[in-house]
């Protein structure tokens, strides 16, 4: 096992995940575009590994309210994916299923969060079919969970989750783009060390 941790991998191995990447946020934004009827962009993807500070600073405002999708990966690659987005893009989305915009996220009720989960399940579905169908592996996924909380709160999770084998972030940044107007979000697909492994031999790199 080459990879012990994130910070291990090359610029080999993060060229791999950047290329999964543009894939993947390709197929969420056509998956998105025909959710809402309206030409979904992306602009070019990038991908980071970072520690939580970092990764805190480069997303937002450690206390800033975000919306978020989380699900479990299980299968050939074990892990966590989690999509997080500003409110920005929860009302592009909103005004569009729901004619509705918001001034906060504290003032939408059930019904606007069941459409933001739905979008977030749409989103990551769409990303792990296209990753499963690039690489040939077998990707269940867990029921999403949806929560609107402080961003530092939120990445808080994947952390603690995966605490045993690393203390980095692996996310991907392609904004979606919308009537010319760029919509930040944030894709974090954190596969466990082993599972991170199996991926980039599946791929040739190991």
């Amino acid at each position: 096992m080459r990879i012990k941790s994130y910070e291990d991998m090359n610029l080999q191995d993060l060229d791999v995940m950047k290329e999964i990447g543009n894939i993947g946020t390709s197929h969420a934004a056509t998956a998105l575009s025909r959710l809402i009827q309206k030409d979904v962009n992306i602009s070019i993807p990038r991908v980071c590994v970072q520690g939580y500070d970092e990764a805190v600073g480069n997303i937002g405002h450690i206390e800033e309210l975000v919306g978020a999708t989380l699900v479990k990966m299980e299968g050939d690659v074990e892990g966590l994916m989690l999509f997080l987005y500003k409110l920005d893009f929860a009302n592009t989305v909103l005004k569009e299923l729901l004619g509705q915009e918001y001034e906060s996220f504290e003032d939408m009720g059930d019904l606007e969060f069941s459409a933001l989960l739905e979008v977030g399940n749409i989103i990551i579905c769409s990303y792990i079919n296209a990753f499963a169908q690039l690489t040939g592996m077998k990707i269940d996924l867990s029921v999403p969970g949806f929560t609107v909380n402080m961003l530092g709160g939120i990445l808080t999770v994947p952390i603690t989750e995966l605490g045993n084998e690393t203390d980095k972030l692996m996310f991907f940044n392609a904004d979606f783009v919308m009537d010319e107007k760029r919509l930040p979000d944030w894709l974090l697909m954190l596969p466990d060390i082993q599972s991170l492994n199996n991926i980039m031999a599946r791929l040739g790199v190991l």
